[in-house]
């Protein structure tokens, strides 16, 4: 009888671990989703405990579409309408919302997260929920009193430059005080990623590597050979290039450049620019 209760514990003790394993896994799982979800797809952790969420999630006509930092608006378009299904007219239709809407370019304004969308949403309908977007997460950025009187516009346009020449996050609050530097002196900006957007084509690519001779582009984009910032953003910066913008790191340099495993080296004369280069270049 003994024996039997013996046994009895034994096989009890035995289903709970197994019980608790499973239990653990499918803890361990979960855990796994939200890290993925979180990483990858950018969701807030937060938005990942609502029920809305996963109910979104399961519902089949809405489309869980990712758009990263940086790109130009004919990207966005592009990503969007293959997940939405649209055809060539309803993705120009998104390129140019601003005709329909009755406003400026809105290049930069397509703000960069994940969105959950419904399949049947058309491209007006799309680029005002992005739009709504980029008004609430700006709305957040801490501003010193000296960057409280920049012109949004001018903010805008020096965050897309940001966005698209920094190795990352680290990068950004100097290449904003960079750009501001030479602004202030009077200085050509120079950036290469305008160039790009000048050059940039569906057919040849958007962002294709800059040649010497692209410093001759007629183009209003040129910041090489036309004083100022570009007529409006080149790309639709994420929040970090945005805050950058309005709060530059205070600095003497006015060149820099990016080594080969992607660190930033600035400068403060040309002659200590070319040494540079020199070095990390050769």
């Amino acid at each position: 009888m003994n024996s039997r209760k013996k046994s009895i514990r034994k096989n009890v003790f035995k289903n709970s671990r197994l019980k608790l394993g499973h239990v653990i896994g499918l803890l361990l799982v979960s855990l796994t989703s939200v890290v993925v979800f979180t990483l990858y797809y950018g969701f807030d952790p937060r938005v990942l405990l609502t029920l809305s969420f996963y109910e979104n999630l399961a519902n089949l006509s809405v489309k869980v579409i990712r758009i990263q930092e940086g790109l130009r608006k004919e990207e966005v378009a592009e990503i969007m309408g293959n997940k939405l299904g649209w055809n060539k007219f309803e993705k120009s239709t998104f390129i140019n919302a601003h005709l329909a809407l009755n406003t400026g370019n809105l290049e930069g304004q397509y703000f960069p997260k994940t969105y959950m969308i419904n399949k049947d949403e058309d491209p007006i309908a799309v680029t005002s929920t992005m739009l709504n977007e980029f008004s609430k997460q700006t709305a957040k950025i801490k501003k010193t009193k000296t960057s409280k009187i920049t012109n949004p516009d001018t903010a805008l346009k020096i965050a897309s430059i940001i966005q698209r020449e920094s190795g990352g996050k680290s990068d950004m609050r100097l290449i904003s005080g960079i750009i501001w530097n030479r602004l202030f002196n009077g200085m050509n900006l120079q950036m290469d990623a305008t160039l790009q957007y000048a050059k940039g084509s569906e057919e040849d690519g958007w962002w294709r590597t800059v040649q010497s001779k692209d410093k001759n582009i007629d183009s209003p984009y040129n910041t090489y050979a036309n004083k100022g910032l570009p007529p409006s953003p080149i790309a639709n910066p994420g929040l970090d290039a945005i805050e950058a913008a309005y709060n530059p790191l205070k600095t003497e340099c006015i060149y820099y450049l990016h080594d080969k495993k992607g660190r930033i080296h600035c400068s403060k004369t040309y002659d200590e620019h070319k040494r540079k280069i020199n070095i990390y270049y050769k």
